[in-house]
């Protein structure tokens, strides 16, 4: 065929088709996330009581920690051992939110492209809880970290040593420097948070999330790129922002149902097993 030819019927067809199929499936993902219909179930009420007593009790300990451990925690870093840093430095890279959010946009990209119409309603079904979870964790990842990276070059706290001192009280709000950036941790909001969201959603890999997040906050510390308080307000609001994107889907009863006690679960998601299957369906020609 060349170049300036008309396409073939059936050409034509089956890329309107693939494009009727990509709006739809753009135009099911804007109204899900849309939704406005609230669960009846319990409110959130008990859930949100304990979230506050919990971070009442985080702000007394970050506030003794800025107080009496800051500076010191900073200077003993310094005489770290030479090994201990070069692995830290190596390990701290792994704590920003883009390890996550690029691999959930390639999935939600690629999940927007190539399912169809023709798919049976189980591979439909399974796309769609998929595309919520996935959905969840893009926005209880990135939303904290969008916040609070606008947030710590407002507040303007010093990193250890700009000006020449450990000193946990020089502050310059509002200059938007990124040696004055240091509250709170980007890296500690960023772990915390795909600790958070990724561990509400299957609870086993909890251990292993939040042992990922507590190496990566000791690395900013050891780094000396922030005091023990950055790194614990930031892990408070990653935690504590994943949690309010998890209530928001649990009051809409998206990949989270609310139980009598008020307590936030996750639904049963697609097994390893369907989801195999209906890649092989998408991939299929």
């Amino acid at each position: 065929m060349s170049i300036g030819s008309p396409l073939k019927p059936a050409s034509a067809r089956a890329a309107a088709a693939q494009l009727h199929g990509l709006r739809a499936n753009l135009a099911w993902a804007f109204a899900l996330l849309a939704c406005s219909r609230k669960s009846a179930a319990t409110p959130l009420w008990r859930a949100r009581l304990r979230l506050a007593i919990g971070a009442a009790v985080a702000v007394a300990i970050i506030a003794a920690s800025m107080a009496v451990l800051d500076a010191p925690a900073v200077s003993a870093a310094q005489h770290a051992p030479e090994s201990m840093i070069m692995v830290f430095e190596y390990v701290t890279g792994f704590g920003k939110s883009v390890w996550f959010l690029l691999p959930i946009v390639v999935a939600l990209a690629l999940i927007a492209c190539l399912a169809t119409p023709s798919l049976s309603r189980m591979s439909r079904g399974v796309l769609a809880a998929l595309t919520v979870r996935l959905g969840f964790l893009f926005f209880a990842i990135g939303l904290p970290g969008l916040v609070f990276t606008i947030a710590k070059r407002l507040v303007g706290r010093a990193r250890p040593f700009v000006e020449g001192g450990a000193g946990p009280l020089v502050y310059r709000p509002l200059g938007w420097n990124v040696e004055y950036s240091s509250l709170p941790s980007g890296h500690a909001v960023d772990a915390f948070a795909a600790a958070m969201a990724i561990g509400t959603l299957w609870p086993r890999t909890r251990p292993l999330m939040w042992t990922y997040a507590v190496v990566i906050a000791v690395s900013r510390v050891v780094l000396t790129a922030h005091f023990p308080s950055d790194v614990m307000v930031g892990g408070l609001v990653g935690a504590l922002g994943a949690l309010l994107v998890r209530d928001w889907y649990a009051a809409r009863r998206l990949a989270f149902v609310l139980g009598a006690d008020g307590r936030v679960r996750s639904w049963p998601g697609p097994s390893f097993a369907r989801l195999k299957r209906v890649a092989g369906q998408l991939i299929a020609p």
